[in-house]
Order: C-alpha cells, then structure tokens, then sequence
C-alpha cells in the first residue's frame, strides 16, 4: 500500500485556530460500522458503559523550540528526548550547516555540542549551561497560526486535563477535549479509568517522506505502563468492558505493550510502532481522536483501525459538515472493525 492511497483534500479554512470553549462544547463524529453520528464531546459518557475502561496519555508537553547560532548561521532546535546519559535526541532546522563538534549558542548562557552526524533531520546534542527547556518555548504544529510564537493561552490550552509527566514534544490532542465534569460524568456512567504515559517525539512534526508504506520508519518514542494500570486495564476486559483509547498515543502504546491474546503487559521502553493496514488491533474496542492530516502516519493509524473505505467515508462527511481538523479541532469516536 502507498502513501497516496490516504490522501484527501482539507480546506484550509477548517484548520482549527484555537480550541472550543468549553473543551467538552467540541463536536463529535461517531464512526460505526453500521454508520456515522454527529454528536458532541459533552455526550461522550452517553456513549460508554458500565464496565468500560477509559484509557488516558498523562504526557505533559515540555517546551522544546530553541534557536541559536553556529557562528553566523542560525539553527532551530527541536528537543525530541532526553536519552540516559543526560544528551538530548533533537531535530536540527538549517542541518546541513552541522557537523559533528560544531557548538550552538543560544541566548542566556545556554549551548550545546553537536555529537553525532544529522541523520534525517536528527542529531544527538549535549547542552551546556541551564537547562534546555528552560529557555525553550512551547512547540505549536505549524499549521497552528502564530506569527509571533505560541500565545498565553497557548500555553495552558496546549496541555491536556491529564497532563502530569513532563516529556512530550506535542500534546496528545484527543485529551484536550476532558474537563473535570466531563470525566465526573464518565465515571457516573460506571466507566473506570487508567492513564499511561507515551511521550511524543518532535518526529510528530515531520512529514512521511516513504512513498510505499512498507518503507515507513517512526521515530521512537518512550512510554511506561506500570504494573498497576496493566492490571486494571486486564480486568476491565476480563469483566466485558471495552478498552477506550483516548488518542492515537494511547492505542499504540496498548499495542505495542500487548500479548498475543491482547492482555497489557507493564511496559517501560520506547516505541516506533507504525500501526497500518494489516495490523490486527488486540487492546481497544473504541478509539477516540481528533481528525488528522492528509497522508499522515495517524490518518494510516485510524484507516487501519477502522477500514480506509470508512474513514475517507467519516473525513469527506466531517469536511461536508464543516467539522474543525487537527490538533484544536473537533474529534471522532471510532469503533474498531477488525473485518476492514
């Protein structure tokens, strides 16, 4: 399968600017296989049930966009992850101009030594000085317009209600939608819940550059499901409750942390795992995510889920319907078809 095959044409106009207020005033499409629904986040506990387990990425977003100077030349830093020995695994903006021992200077004190060759885009720093992220800025998408960097408000809306493990690059978005009475009123319902932690990589940011999907490699990211939450996420489905994956981050974690008959194992590690047509899904009955970019790695991810034929179907009546994409946008509740 190609890359072209998950494309579609989006107008610009409905690329969200800002989220809805409030978060749970969001619209929701509900994919099922029998059809589409048009409902809105704040019905979501309507669509749960007793026994059913809501799965969260706790993920925090860390600022990660610096800009600094090798000479005269001026370089945009990515943080990406920080790796075991206190370096940072970064994307590198003007990387052509580098080489390994070459010294960035950032403003307030602050460089970093360039110590492995830049491999797609990628390099290996070791930062002098404060702390990076400390005198780093919010990382927004750039399809999010903000001609003079990320907002106040950006900086509050960006994170997530479940936000607690600094680490991410970018904010698992499909959060962005709960409010405390949003989850009051999930719980009311019967409905448990768990929260994992995958934290996304810069690699979020850069396009698919394969054009056969086969050919596809992510970016690594780190995740932990601890012991307990791998047990309750175990019990829920031995009851008969389904597994509700808030957002794509979520899911893959599940996946990459499952047995072969779908039971959570504690994960502690990191993952590249590149979820596509001919996967067989083993954790999550439901899937709740935001609409995503044309021939995007979470476009495959939900095709892959629910079926390609589905999904262009849900993403052209979302277009018809002026629903909001993207990250501030509005959000889909797939039921996964294992037969797709």
């Amino acid at each position: 399968m190609r890359l072209a095959d998950f494309s579609f044409e989006l107008p610009k106009e409905l690329i969200a600017q800002a989220p809805a207020s409030p978060r749970s005033a969001a619209r929701l499409l509900v994919v099922r296989r029998e059809g589409l629904t048009d409902s809105v986040i704040g019905a979501l506990p309507e669509l749960l049930r007793a026994g059913d387990i809501l799965v969260a990425n706790d993920t925090r977003v860390i600022p990660a966009a610096l800009e600094g100077l090798r000479g005269r030349a001026r370089i945009g830093i990515t943080l990406d992850r920080r790796l075991a020995d206190g370096t940072w695994a970064a994307l590198v903006r003007n990387a052509r101009r580098l080489r390994v021992n070459d010294r960035i200077e950032f403003a307030g004190g602050l460089s970093a030594t360039v110590l492995s060759p830049v491999v797609d885009g990628g390099a290996v720093l070791r930062f002098s000085g404060p702390e990076p992220t400390a005198a780093a800025r919010l990382k927004l998408p750039p399809y999010i317009r903000r001609p003079h960097g990320p907002s106040a408000a950006d900086e509050e809306s960006y994170q997530t209600i479940f936000a607690t493990r600094p680490g991410a690059v970018a904010a698992p978005t499909a959060g962005l939608h709960f409010t405390p009475e949003l989850l009051a009123a999930i719980a009311a319902r019967g409905v448990r819940m768990a929260q994992v932690t995958l934290h996304v990589g810069a690699g979020t940011f850069l396009p698919l550059r394969k054009a056969a999907l086969d050919e596809v490699r992510l970016h690594a990211e780190r995740g932990l499901i601890s012991e307990e939450t791998a047990r309750a996420i175990n019990a829920a489905r031995a009851g008969g409750g389904r597994i509700v994956a808030v957002g794509t981050t979520t899911l893959r974690l599940l996946e990459a942390a499952a047995g072969a008959s779908g039971e959570i194992n504690p994960f502690d590690g990191e993952t590249s795992l590149f979820l596509r047509p001919g996967h067989r899904f083993r954790t999550a009955t439901l899937l709740l995510t935001n609409f995503h970019l044309p021939r995007s790695s979470l476009f495959v991810l939900v095709s892959a889920f629910a079926g390609r034929e589905r999904m262009r179907a849900a993403y052209r009546h979302a277009i018809a319907a002026r629903y909001r994409f993207y990250s501030y946008g509005d959000a889909c509740l797939i039921e996964h078809c294992p037969e797709a």
